[in-house]
């Protein structure tokens, strides 16, 4: 089923009201704890393939209406047995779709090297086509000869509706990236530089072709304008230009 997705940017000094105007309609996500600062978020780590000409990129730099994002995704910090996602991402317009499966950071290597897929894919009940997934992945790596390009990792505070539970809300936060990491750069974050110094990114997903009244008149009282942002293509201009222009 695809999903309707916005994307905000946003000043950090708006962050306290808009936790307090969310609170009577969502509920923290489950996989939220509690930091030492007191406040519910994770880490998200994604290692982004593309091509060696930079396709992906450039397809989101034109403003193409059907694109792809081929990911790898971690959170938190590494332990050992830790288990990562292998992402594919379809967008048309303001809808995504994913397909994903889940496998051990140790055995990564495993499928995308040796196309060891049975083996090592653990089959979720939220991953019902996992093995399907990770062979399209691995398809996909190996036809266009995918290479990591660009490591993005931020802190995510995340929130269901109480009463629609296809919506969700995120904010991203403290986003920083590292050009042309190597896979073992994953947990790292060495090197890493930060995209914006005042901002975060408000996403709001829902599943219905309209967004709940109460997440409008938050967009509404708060003047937020939806905008195209690509974590990805932001934090690999960071390195090609030194900077990212917020206009």
């Amino acid at each position: 089923m695809l999903r309707y997705e916005r994307k905000y940017l946003v000043p950090n000094e708006l962050i306290d009201d808009l936790r307090s105007r969310m609170s009577p309609f969502v509920r923290p996500d489950v996989f939220t704890k509690k930091s030492d600062n007191g406040l519910q978020q994770y880490t998200v780590r994604s290692i982004y393939f593309d091509t060696r000409n930079l396709d992906f990129y450039t397809e989101k730099k034109e403003g193409l209406i059907y694109r792809r994002k081929f990911r790898i995704r971690g959170y938190d910090q590494y332990q050992s047995g830790c288990r990562v996602v292998l992402e594919i991402k379809r967008k048309i317009e303001n809808r995504i779709k994913k397909h994903r499966c889940f496998v051990a950071y140790e055995n990564v290597d495993k499928v995308l090297e040796h196309g060891e897929i049975r083996q090592n894919i653990m089959n979720t009940n939220k991953c019902p086509k996992a093995i399907e997934d990770a062979h399209r992945f691995l398809f996909h790596v190996k036809k266009s000869q995918l290479i990591p390009t660009c490591l993005i990792v931020y802190e995510r505070e995340a929130w269901h509706g109480k009463f629609d539970q296809g919506v969700r809300i995120t904010f991203d936060k403290n986003i920083r990236s590292l050009a042309y990491p190597d896979l073992d750069n994953l947990f790292d974050d060495g090197g890493l530089k930060h995209l914006f110094s005042n901002h975060f990114i408000l996403e709001i997903k829902y599943f219905t072709d309209q967004m709940p009244l109460w997440a409008r008149s938050l967009v509404q009282e708060f003047r937020l304008r939806n905008e195209a942002l690509s974590k990805y293509a932001m934090g690999f201009d960071l390195f090609q230009n030194q900077k990212v222009i917020i206009h």
